[in-house]
């Protein structure tokens, strides 16, 4: 007997006969994640990779939380558009679109408030406040990936040449250098 897993997107597709309720359940949702990093911020993912019942239903979430002044940096989702409701606390967002116009699209949300990046975009959420805040993102993708910006360009493993990046961000090579030593743990 030749069995044979059929893949879409990287996740293999479960034969409904042996398909379980926990193939359809996540629970954390209640914790909050854990701030004390750089940014300020966690971001508690659920998606494909933590339900494997989400496989072809182009929908996943994430649980945001924020230290007061802590940001979700810069960063876009390759595969989704995404829409986000505050929970708890205030936050300034906002989008920016493709060149050459690079419009940014931004507002304070609050409690209730809801604001949509659109896929591909390069969008952020800084809390402003002196207190906690928390967002729940629904993402318009089992697998919606996220590229943050800073962390990829300066981050990179190679890294990008010092030279190509000074040109780009019209700086002195030191500050590049600089930069890049902030991000040297994401390159390892």
């Amino acid at each position: 007997l030749y069995v044979c897993a059929v893949f879409v997107n990287g996740f293999a597709c479960k034969d409904p006969k042996t398909a379980l309720v926990e193939d359809f359940f996540f629970s954390g949702l209640h914790m909050a994640g854990n701030t004390s990093n750089k940014q300020g911020s966690a971001v508690t993912a659920v998606n494909v990779a933590q339900i494997a019942g989400l496989n072809t239903l182009g929908i996943s979430l994430a649980r945001v939380d924020y230290a007061p002044y802590g940001q979700n940096p810069p960063h876009i989702h390759p595969r989704a558009t995404e829409i986000l409701t505050v929970l708890e606390g205030s936050l300034y967002v906002g989008f920016i679109t493709s060149n050459p116009e690079n419009k940014l699209f931004s507002k304070v949300l609050n409690k209730g408030d809801v604001f949509v990046f659109p896929q591909g975009l390069i969008h952020f959420q800084f809390n402003y406040g002196t207190n906690k805040a928390i967002a729940i993102a629904a993402l318009s993708s089992k697998n919606p990936g996220v590229i943050t910006i800073a962390n990829t360009v300066f981050g990179s493993n190679p890294s990008i040449s010092g030279d190509i990046l000074a040109k780009a961000f019209q700086v002195d090579k030191k500050m590049v250098d600089h930069i890049h030593a902030q991000f040297s743990e994401y390159a390892t």
